[in-house]
């Protein structure tokens, strides 16, 4: 049997970081697991942004309000729902995903929370667990899945490491780069004809 485990943004929705630096104008807010690796570091930067530029928890979930499903996601996973396990293993928030959940037809999600402070300001990032992405492959794999998996960014190697197959989807050029083993995705076509293969013939 197979699960398929998937980063989320960047394969289904819109980076959020990104959309709330445009939002903003805080230009330094676009940096994403894409350019920094070590999470922990790009995290500490973003709530020192969002502290010193008076920003909290609402004006995130405000513009994460108006984002929608990259085109032809939903489709995507409507597919692959129907043909095999889906679990989406992100490294958002609780506290940001829920208008984009429901509007992917609410699949399985698996992420981190925020602690928030009494005036609605994002006073820290509380881990589910450390390289919490490669530790749900692992717990699957213990479960006798065949596990595949897809990201994007330097924070889903580990997970596509830890696969039985990995999948790069429309990753930059540097994670290309220095991760050539994993093969490359540009469209959904692209990951219908791949996983639809493994998914036959396993």
């Amino acid at each position: 049997m197979h699960v398929i485990c998937s980063d989320l943004e960047g394969v289904f929705v819109p980076e959020i970081w990104i959309n709330v630096a445009e939002r903003t104008g805080i230009g330094e807010l676009r940096l994403t697991t894409r350019d920094i690796s070590d999470y922990d570091v790009l995290m500490k930067r973003r709530l020192s942004i969002l502290d010193a530029n008076g920003l909290k928890l609402k004006d995130i979930t405000d513009v994460i309000a108006t984002m929608n499903p990259l085109p032809g996601a939903r489709q995507f996973l409507d597919w692959l729902r129907a043909r095999t396990q889906v679990i989406v293993v992100s490294d958002t928030f609780v506290e940001f995903a829920r208008p984009l959940m429901e509007k992917l037809g609410w699949p399985t999600l698996l992420c981190h929370g925020l602690t928030i402070d009494s005036n609605g300001a994002i006073a820290d990032y509380n881990l589910r667990q450390t390289d919490g992405k490669r530790k749900v492959v692992q717990a699957f794999k213990r479960l006798n899945f065949q596990v595949l998996a897809m990201g994007d960014s330097y924070n889903d190697v580990n997970m596509l490491k830890e696969a039985h197959r990995g999948i790069l989807f429309c990753p930059p050029q540097n994670v290309i780069d220095e991760f050539p083993q994993f093969p490359v995705a540009t469209t959904y076509d692209d990951l219908k004809d791949a996983f639809g293969k493994i998914l036959t013939s396993d």
